[in-house]
C-alpha cells in the first residue's frame, strides 16, 4: 500500500513569518496537533505541534501575537514521499519516534500522514504491524493491552 493511499490531503501549512497565534488559531479550525512551515515553493522547511506552542512559547512567557513559528519550529523535518510503501514510512516514524509525517511530491507538500491514518487503516496494513509502528513510536515496548 502507497502513502497516497492512506495519507490526508487536506493539509494546511503556514511560511515561517506566521506568528504563533494564528498558528493556534489554525490547529484549532482545523482540529489538528500540528501545522507544517513551508517556504515559497510549498517545501517544508518546519513543523509545530501544539506542544512546541506551550513549551517553546507560552512557557517561556513568549508574545505570540509577535513571535513567528520559526523561533519555536522543528528544523530537522522528517518527511515521506507519496509514492512510498506504507511499511517503509511507518519504520521511519517508529525509528524517529514521530507521529506526523509531512508528504511530498516533487519537494511540495501534498499531504500527512498521522498515527490517525495508520490506525484507520490497520486492516489493510496489518493490526501487528500498525501496533508495532505505534509502540515504537510511543517508546512503549512492551507496556500496550489492546494490541493482541
Amino acid at each position: 500500500m502507497k502513502v497516497n493511499e492512506c495519507m490526508c490531503n487536506e493539509v494546511c501549512f503556514v511560511k515561517p513569518d506566521c506568528n504563533v497565534g494564528e498558528v493556534a488559531k489554525l490547529m484549532c479550525q482545523n482540529h489538528v496537533g500540528c501545522i507544517p512551515v513551508c517556504d515559497d515553493n510549498n517545501s517544508v522547511v518546519g513543523i509545530v505541534t501544539d506542544r512546541d506552542i506551550i513549551l517553546r512559547s507560552i512557557a517561556c512567557d513568549k508574545d505570540v501575537k509577535q513571535t513567528p513559528v520559526s523561533e519555536i519550529m522543528t528544523c530537522d523535518v522528517c518527511t515521506c514521499d507519496c509514492n512510498d510503501e506504507m511499511h517503509t514510512v511507518e519504520n521511519k516514524m517508529a525509528e524517529n519516534q514521530i507521529r506526523r509525517i509531512p508528504v511530498m511530491e516533487n519537494n511540495k507538500i501534498v499531504g500527512i500522514l498521522t498515527l490517525g491514518d495508520l490506525a484507520h487503516y490497520n486492516n489493510e496494513l496489518g493490526k501487528d504491524q500498525v501496533c508495532t509502528t505505534i509502540e515504537n513510536i510511543c517508546h512503549c515496548k512492551g507496556q500496550t493491552k489492546n494490541c493482541e
